[in-house]
């Protein structure tokens, strides 16, 4: 038999995906940056609330403005790359969870937007951005994200991913009123079912990808928290700079792993 040739805009399809594979560094690398996320945020509000002297709500909103120009900054150099660049793209990831964080924050503790309110405002604003994009481009998968319209759609459900899990992790353990420890366990063991449905085929690949990408967001800001915050509040009381420091390194660390590997690259797969 004869083995099928790639045309060539099948072969600069592939070339252009501008995300990189799933794999274990992917989840590893999420689940910092999302605990950056919810640790960053904090540290930054604190800063400027307290070292400069500014209003509360004054140094949210502030906090929240510079994140954003930054977040558009990082955006539009991963636009202007024509492939998959791993620094690029998980800088983008570390600024897109704490932007996305700082939403539900300054909605909930500077106009005192409840969180349940919160949690079905991201809830459908995420499934109207999957149904649009569906309709638009027929899937939502990670390796077909590789024209500038895909690649809006991308970006604009991860942003209300990062929102929408910090309100129902928030939510969560605002109800539970009792640390941070079992609210992590109770993500993890949602991670697990998620895992476990995928593979008994009870849902879809893609499915599976989303609805882990929305709850590593939670488990992620809990394992911040439990690190970060005083014992008094169930925390292990590291601080919020510190924790934020290490996860940061943490990132950069496996960031240059796969630069030098490949080993995340759509195309090698």
């Amino acid at each position: 038999m004869t083995q099928k040739k790639t045309s060539q805009p099948e072969l600069l399809k592939q070339m252009l995906v501008k995300v990189p594979a799933v794999t274990a560094y992917f989840w590893l690398i999420k689940v910092l940056a999302t605990t950056v996320g919810e640790t960053f945020a904090d540290f930054l509000t604190t800063y400027f609330h307290k070292d400069l002297h500014i209003l509360t709500r004054h140094a949210s909103l502030f906090v929240c403005a510079i994140s954003f120009g930054v977040l558009l900054l990082v955006l539009a150099a991963q636009f202007a790359t024509k492939k998959y660049v791993p620094a690029i793209y998980w800088s983008a990831i570390v600024v897109i969870s704490v932007a996305g964080t700082q939403i539900t924050d300054a909605l909930h503790d500077i106009y005192g937007v409840e969180l349940w309110v919160t949690t079905l405002l991201f809830s459908a604003l995420l499934l109207g951005t999957f149904v649009v994009w569906y309709r638009a481009e027929k899937t939502l998968a990670m390796k077909s994200i590789n024209t500038p319209k895909r690649e809006a759609y991308y970006w604009l459900a991860i942003l209300f991913t990062f929102a929408l899990g910090t309100s129902a992790g928030d939510q969560l353990s605002e109800v539970m009123n009792d640390g941070f420890l079992i609210p992590l366990i109770l993500f993890l063991a949602a991670i697990a079912t998620v895992a476990l449905l995928n593979r008994f085929k009870v849902i879809s690949s893609i499915a599976a990808f989303w609805a882990a990408y929305i709850l590593t967001r939670p488990l992620g800001a809990n394992l911040g928290d439990l690190l970060a915050q005083d014992p008094v509040d169930g925390g292990l009381g590291l601080g919020t700079n510190t924790v934020s420091l290490i996860f940061l390194a943490l990132i950069l660390a496996s960031v240059t792993v796969l630069a030098l590997t490949k080993r995340d690259k759509l195309d090698k797969n």
